[in-house]
């Protein structure tokens, strides 16, 4: 790819020693090695002589000889209103940077992938984004190019709590949120500001999201498995283990794909009232119910105690790195503390284009657009399911982009797992999401065997092909 550059071409590091010989010298040894070691790559344009001779203080003609002598020896090239450009290097060439490093080919890719917690990235709305970049880039004024405010931009946290009113039916205001860096970087401040608090223990969801028990420990937590059934978290098992926090995923439970019960729900808020705990909400796909109204956040109803994370990961990209903390007020300060000591916060104008998206309706459009096509995927993948599996094999069709399908008894995970990969489907089973303790001896029971299926960024003619190579898959290891 030719790197098209201003007029009279980039500026370039040249290090010249004024007693170590002569200078025209020095500056072809230096490119010649900065086009060796591929510093320089191909097509790219050099100073002009005038520009270089500028920049190393010394005269125009030494310069051109420099040019000349590497035009020369083939390293560069040169056109009438192109400049002089880097020339492609023999195969071969020499790479000093990296002399016995053999880059490994990468894997080969699956021809259908039910990896979990990917959005439709075909239907991320670049369009709306870009227009809400530009308007945010047109309006922010300049003084809001500097830092943030530590707890971000007020702006977004107006928007951001408004919506969390009106779509998750929560109640947290503008002064209790804080803008972060995705769901990830929110939680390591909460949780580092539990423990301040003297909070020592925390609950995780068995099976629940990867590495959060790692990130608890990280924030100085003893964290300790609760079983997740077909109503959700148990909170009789909750009580038993002497935590004063918990993370869960009440709306949609990753992996199961159950919803959080009523009667669990108020247990739930009872056992924080009775231990002065706190849950801590990960609201992460809520938005995506297909046969009713989504279940409302925690938050709205017990706000004392509930601290809600959420981010724009599922919903619009991955790429778009940014998320939100709904706190108690005796813990904001806590956590904007935390970020404050952290970073510098979310990028300003992101943050503010975020608000933009939100505000003027196009963040809705693009949710009801994307709500349809996960309901045929699921739809979909339930009719492929039923057809090879048999009926009743697929738990957490409700809501979100994954679903749990149940394998037959005695059936090997990993086994069909590794058989599948073969065939070119990537999925994984029910056991990666199971809880690592710590203590062995805590290590949770078995459950039945059981394949999460994430269906948000593949097609409905994967999800069929998929079913029907995971079908095959699981004879396979019966027969053998």
């Amino acid at each position: 790819m030719t790197v098209e550059w201003a007029r009279g071409g980039p500026d370039l590091l040249v290090a010249l020693d004024r007693g170590a010989g002569p200078l025209g010298v020095q500056i072809q040894d230096q490119l010649r090695a900065a086009i060796r070691d591929r510093r320089l790559s191909l097509g790219e344009r050099l100073p002009s002589t005038r520009r270089l001779a500028a920049l190393l203080g010394v005269s125009r003609g030494t310069v051109v000889d420099v040019y000349e002598q590497l035009l020369a020896e083939g390293y560069v090239e040169s056109a009438v209103g192109s400049g002089t450009r880097v020339a492609a290097m023999p195969a071969g060439g020499p790479v000093r940077h990296a002399p016995d490093v053999v880059a490994a080919a990468p894997p080969r890719p699956a021809e259908v992938d039910f990896e979990y917690g990917i959005p439709d990235l075909g239907s991320v709305p670049l369009t709306a984004w870009s227009w809400a970049v530009a308007e945010a880039t047109r309006t922010l004024p300049t003084a809001e190019l500097g830092d943030e405010d530590p707890a971000g931009s007020r702006h977004l946290r107006e928007v951001v709590t408004a919506y969390h009113r009106r779509v998750r039916s929560g109640c947290a205001v503008a002064e209790e949120a804080v803008v972060v860096s995705g769901f990830r970087q929110g939680l390591a401040f909460a949780l580092a500001t539990l423990a301040q608090h003297g909070i020592r223990r925390i609950a995780l969801e068995d099976p629940g999201p990867r590495e959060h028990d790692v990130i608890a420990r990280r924030a100085g937590l003893d964290a300790v498995p609760v079983p997740v059934d077909d109503h959700g978290l148990d909170v009789g098992r909750l009580r038993e283990t002497g935590a004063r926090a918990v993370l869960l995923t009440p709306a949609h439970q990753c992996p199961t794909g159950v919803a959080l019960g009523p009667s669990r729900r108020r247990d739930l808020v009872a056992w924080a009232d009775e231990v002065d705990g706190v849950i801590l909400e990960d609201d992460y796909d809520a938005e995506f119910r297909y046969d009713r109204q989504p279940v409302g956040s925690l938050q709205g109803l017990d706000p004392a105690h509930v601290i809600a994370l959420g981010s724009v990961s599922k919903t619009l990209a991955p790429a778009i790195r940014l998320g939100w903390v709904l706190a108690p007020p005796r813990f904001v300060a806590g956590i904007v503390e935390e970020k404050r000591l952290s970073c510098r916060g979310a990028p300003g104008l992101d943050q503010e284009a975020l608000a933009l998206l939100m505000e003027s309706g196009r963040f809705d459009r693009h949710l009801r657009r994307v709500r349809e096509i996960y309901r045929a995927r699921r739809d979909v993948l339930a009719a492929a399911a039923e057809l090879a599996f048999g009926p009743d094999r697929l738990q957490g069709l409700a809501a979100g982009c994954h679903a749990l399908l149940r394998l037959p008894e005695g059936t090997s995970e990993r086994a069909v797992v590794a058989t599948a990969a073969t065939m070119g489907v990537r999925v994984n089973g029910l056991g990666h999401y199971r809880f690592v303790a710590a203590d062995a001896e805590a290590e949770p029971g078995p459950r039945p065997p059981a394949l999460v299926l994430g269906f948000g960024n593949v097609t409905e003619q994967q999800i069929s092909r998929g079913i029907r190579t995971l079908a095959k898959a699981v004879r396979h290891r019966e027969i053998s």
